[in-house]
């Protein structure tokens, strides 16, 4: 009997099937998705979604260029003539495919799975597991839209989401979130099934929504969450613009929106932000606590530069402070997701009453999972387990309101009043452990990091060097470089 993860491997393998047809591993998972759909249709009785003519029996029927020629009128055909889920996920669809053989291929080995020992419910579980295999794999470049699940897992656990609550993730990616939230719904709302139809309803077809502003990653997210029978909006757009003023105030948000600033240094086109800025991290923190409803609460990765970033930042972090209960932030360990050296933190908070707008922050507990501790990889990969202390001292309390207590100055957890953070500008930049990982050399990156990097340093040396003979070359070369 095939296992979810032995479905995974092998439709993993399928990848190397296509490297003659020049196809990226980022082109391989659309492609593949594609074909899941139209095979999880007919194996999960869902093919009258689609039209008839255009299924997976359609398809598996043709050979040779027949084949090819028909799987691009399907793609376009889905796309076009269809409507919801269906035609977002085809919308726009082409296929990468040159090779008739290789269609071929994957049509076969894809029928050929054993698809009835696998429980139609571990069909979502299977997809994810796949998409995270993609996102693992560095030359795909889709880690990115792939927060690690373990931290997601922890996320979800500590703001506890209940049924008949609003769930919103700004920037989804492929949907963890989403997931995490009614994986962990379902498993400990018992009588889930025996609510009344409409509750079932607005728990499948409108508790979770989410933005994704890639339409490739939008794709992908669409049919994760549809294999895990979430039916919500997932919007393609940008939560940045008006798209995400329209958005309705929710009960939790869960997010890890992306870094760095807006194309071309522009800034978000949103009207309704109090404190302009191009940096997109400010800006989805502004959407995160202002898309609360009161006494709504979330959990947001940002990098560290938020938390000391002056100016605009500054006054973000006072409006947060002031709107909401900052009562827990979460130091994360370096590498886990993002770059060796780029710098993360979750930070979670509770809206504040519709009556109250100041003064909601009166004490922001710390917890330092980043210094002291080994470099995260391959080779030690970051698990639930390494989270346990933090979850423990986090307490019961979504809006962390258990009791507390401080170490001191050797643990890992600390709390700082208002008036503390004041006299440091509201900078919220703070650690107190004094760092032995550099004499002990745990943070050194792993050898494949350490190599990766000199190639890329020698590409880019390559790359600065035909550029110069190339110059050079040119008549009169010598006078222009003088």
């Amino acid at each position: 009997m095939s296992t979810t993860h032995d479905i995974v491997q092998k439709l993993w393998a399928l990848c190397h099937v296509l490297r003659d047809d020049g196809i990226t591993y980022q082109d391989y998972v659309t492609e593949l998705t594609w074909l899941l759909f139209l095979k999880m249709a007919a194996e999960t009785g869902r093919e009258s979604q689609l039209p008839e003519g255009y299924r997976w029996a359609d398809l598996e029927s043709k050979d040779g260029i027949e084949q090819l020629t028909f799987y691009r009128q399907l793609l376009l055909h889905l796309g076009t003539e269809t409507e919801g889920r269906v035609q977002a996920v085809f919308a726009d669809a082409s296929t990468s495919l040159r090779q008739p053989r290789n269609l071929k291929k994957l049509v076969d080995d894809i029928h050929g799975l054993d698809w009835y020992s696998t429980d139609k419910e571990d069909l979502g579980d299977m997809y994810e597991g796949l998409l995270e295999k993609n996102a693992a794999e560095k030359k795909s470049g889709a880690g990115q839209y792939f927060t690690p699940r373990v931290l997601i897992d922890c996320m979800v656990a500590l703001m506890q989401p209940r049924a008949g609550e609003l769930v919103q993730d700004p920037a989804c990616g492929m949907g963890g979130f989403l997931i995490s939230a009614d994986r962990y719904i379902k498993e400990r709302t018992t009588d889930l099934f025996e609510l009344k139809t409409e509750k079932q309803v607005f728990q499948r077809k409108e508790a979770f929504c989410g933005v994704e502003l890639v339409p490739s990653a939008h794709r992908l997210c669409l049919m994760n969450t549809l294999l895990h029978n979430i039916e919500g909006d997932i919007l393609l757009g940008d939560s940045l613009s008006p798209l995400g003023a329209r958005l309705p105030p929710v009960d939790l948000i869960l997010t890890n929106p992306p870094f760095g600033t807006k194309k071309g240094g522009g800034r978000p086109t949103r009207d309704d932000f109090t404190f302009a800025t191009s940096n997109k991290q400010l800006a989805f923190l502004q959407h995160v606590y202002r898309g609360l409803k009161p006494g709504g609460r979330a959990a947001v990765v940002l990098p560290d530069n938020v938390l000391f970033e002056d100016g605009v930042g500054r006054e973000i972090r006072a409006d947060l402070m002031d709107k909401c209960n900052l009562h827990t932030i979460l130091r994360l360990p370096t590498g886990i997701f993002y770059a060796q050296g780029v710098k993360t933190n979750v930070l979670f908070f509770q809206r504040g009453p519709a009556d109250r707008d100041k003064g909601n922050t009166e004490t922001v507990w710390i917890y330092d999972l980043r210094t002291n501790m080994p470099s995260f990889g391959k080779r030690n990969p970051l698990t639930r387990e390494h989270f346990a202390e933090f979850e423990a001292a986090y307490g019961t309390d979504p809006n962390g309101g258990s009791p507390r207590q401080d170490p001191g100055e050797d643990g890992r957890f600390r709390a700082y009043s208002r008036a503390d953070i004041a006299k440091r500008d509201d900078n919220l930049d703070i650690s107190w452990l004094q760092d032995e990982s550099i004499e002990r050399g745990d943070d050194l990156p792993e050898p494949e990091e350490i190599a990766a990097e000199i190639l890329e340093h020698l590409r880019i040396a390559m790359t600065e060097m035909e550029a110069l003979q190339a110059v050079l070359s040119e008549p009169d070369a010598s006078e222009a470089v003088g």
